[in-house]
């Protein structure tokens, strides 16, 4: 019961940092361009876990077989779903980038099902509908006019590759620590993540030197991925996969709040019928797993 609750703690934490990194990024995408962002978020997530996977008095060995589940982890999740929802996103909008993502967890279930043979309980079913209303409601139908087909198709593949990230370090954290999983397919990501930043570069400028751009990088690479990253990943090692996936709905829910805090975006009753939905759906979850 309390690795449950411990699991829902770290899952819902990362959700909500994730759900609040929208208003930070919106600004500093203003001046940086998005995959030299992703690029120094990294660099600064990579060397923030690294640091402290050195500070740990037990030292770590990574066999050979077990790069194998790092590089799928930070290929897969770090650097092809990320990729796809930038792209996806440019292609049509926020909007729609958001409802489909929102598809997500009903993909961890099924990716559950399929690698970690875990069961669909009629309960874990009832949940995911409920949520999932719940996303809908609070995000609405109305798609934005600048939506292309291509575009949802890219974001069903940032959906997919994501839920398949969230089962396989489920399964890798069997053998390695979250830590080092976190750490080691981020530096993975990385790599991959250079020639696009490098391209970037060539064709627009980056301006830096302003101090709140300075913190607010400095906030998405320590806080929103290193920090997130490893809470997601801890979580998911410690719940049901498709349990789990259910805290992945906290995002576009705390994603509304805080642009109603900080950008005075409005706040419609619908917001709140749906946030009760994605609620309850969490617990009627959690209350089958405690179980």
């Amino acid at each position: 019961m309390k690795k449950t609750l411990m699991g829902a703690l770290y899952l819902s934490v990362a959700s909500s940092i994730w759900g609040g990194m929208y208003v930070v990024s919106k600004y500093v995408l203003d001046y940086v361009p998005p995959f030299t962002l992703v690029w120094l978020r990294y660099v600064i997530a990579f060397t923030v876990l690294f640091g402290v996977l050195q500070l740990q008095k037990k030292r770590v060995s990574v066999k050979a077989n077990d790069w194998k589940w790092i590089g799928w982890i930070g290929v897969i999740g770090y650097f092809i779903s990320i990729s796809l929802q930038f792209i996806g996103t440019k292609l049509s909008d926020a909007h729609t980038g958001a409802l489909i993502t929102s598809a997500t967890p009903a993909f961890i279930v099924l990716f559950a099902r399929w690698l970690l043979h875990e069961a669909i309980t009629v309960r874990k079913i009832a949940a995911l509908v409920l949520a999932t209303a719940g996303v809908i409601v609070v995000i609405g139908l109305s798609g934005g006019k600048e939506s292309s087909i291509w575009g949802s198709v890219i974001l069903v593949g940032a959906a997919l590759t994501w839920a398949l990230l969230s089962v396989l370090v489920k399964i890798a954290s069997a053998r390695l620590s979250t830590l080092v999983i976190t750490t080691y397919a981020i530096f993975v990501a990385l790599i991959c993540t250079t020639p696009m930043m490098v391209g970037e570069l060539v064709r627009q400028s980056v301006f830096l030197l302003h101090p709140p751009i300075v913190f607010g990088v400095l906030y998405l690479g320590v806080v929103s991925t290193a920090g997130a990253f490893f809470l997601w990943n801890k979580g998911m090692e410690m719940m049901d996969a498709g349990v789990g996936s259910l805290f992945f709905f906290f995002q576009p829910l705390v994603g509304s709040l805080f642009g109603w805090l900080f950008l005075h975006e409005r706040l419609s009753e619908a917001f709140w019928y749906g946030g009760a939905l994605i609620i309850a759906g969490v617990v009627i979850a959690v209350l089958d797993e405690k179980k």
